[in-house]
């Protein structure tokens, strides 16, 4: 099994930032707006080097949103931030309206979403941003693992025309993948082989899809580790194919179970190849303040929860 190794803890809204900077030398087409959290999405670089192309709206996320709907009118590519729950919650109206229906090429910039905002609690805690934002005609959803593929992907939502939607998160996760890597929009990542079993994992839960992997191949178990990080468009392929082979699923994300990726996945599966499935993801309540690692835990999120629900599909598929 291939392992892979943790280079240092890393907030993966920091990667936005530095593939914000990034774009910014490389692209003049790149603006930036604001919603009053600069700081927290770690867009400083970019506003010290290019202060003409940052626009600062203030606490006015849905005028945010209309303003970046016109700028891409104009023909820039505006990356619009704030936290999940305002970039989704907050603005879904103008969203859809100003933005998915009409196909403008904006990018939201979404960050502090998941449980693992910690010590905020459940209002601020958006664990339905995935649902929201998948069910759009024209968006594009995505959610990067680690710092370095955060950044990657923040490179890649700028060359992909239309409105794309980039979910990360505040705490320090690690940071695995590599640091030259070309990230392709719709096209999942097979972190390791396997044939007992394929695990899908988004965002800050692939790490812990790799860590239970490790624990089930102690116990000769085989798992298929895959990131998904592509919400929409879906990787029919990889999946279908994967999933042929193992005939085993267990998904894992930080997010309402209906709705996010594991509903995406059983939608396919269900028209294409039934297969025993389970599920790792918050089930239809909000969250609550807490340290980010004790709150994945209490809510089943972390890499034992993965373990045991990786024995009790392939007992299913024993049936």
């Amino acid at each position: 099994m291939k392992k892979y190794i943790n280079s240092g803890n890393k907030d993966t809204r920091s990667g936005f930032g530095e593939g914000l900077y990034e774009l910014g030398k490389t692209n003049p087409r790149v603006v930036a707006l604001c919603a009053d959290l600069t700081d927290s999405l770690k867009m400083g670089k970019f506003i010290q080097e290019h202060p003409q192309r940052f626009f600062q709206t203030g606490i006015a996320e849905a005028n945010m949103m209309g303003v970046a709907a016109g700028l891409a009118s104009g023909g820039a590519i505006p990356f619009a931030g704030t936290f999940a729950v305002f970039a989704t919650g907050r603005v879904y109206d103008q969203v859809r309206q100003s933005i998915a229906y009409s196909n403008k090429n904006v990018k939201i910039a979404a960050s502090h979403a998941g449980l693992t905002l910690g010590e905020d609690g459940a209002t601020h805690q958006m664990l339905e941003d995935i649902g929201l934002m998948k069910m759009l005609p024209n968006m594009t959803v995505v959610v990067p693992c680690d710092f370095n593929q955060t950044k990657a992907a923040t490179i890649a939502a700028a060359q992909w025309e239309g409105p794309v939607y980039l979910r990360f998160g505040r705490p320090k996760v690690p940071n695995f993948t590599p640091e030259d890597q070309v990230f392709e929009i719709g096209k999942a990542q097979i972190l390791t082989d396997g044939s007992d079993v394929t695990i899908f994992a988004i965002g800050h839960l692939v790490w812990k899809a790799l860590e239970a992997a490790e624990t089930l191949a102690r116990e000769g178990i085989s798992a298929e580790v895959i990131n998904l990080h592509t919400i929409k468009p879906l990787d029919t392929e990889a999946i279908l194919k994967s999933v042929a082979k193992t005939r085993a699923v267990v998904t894992a994300e930080e997010h309402m179970m209906n709705g996010g990726m594991g509903d995406s996945i059983a939608q396919l599966l269900s028209r294409f190849n039934p297969t025993p499935m389970e599920i790792i993801a918050v089930n239809d309540t909000f969250g609550e303040s807490g340290k980010p690692e004790e709150l994945l835990v209490k809510y089943g999120l972390d890499a034992p929860h993965i373990v045991e629900s990786v024995k009790k599909v392939i007992a299913r598929k024993a049936l």
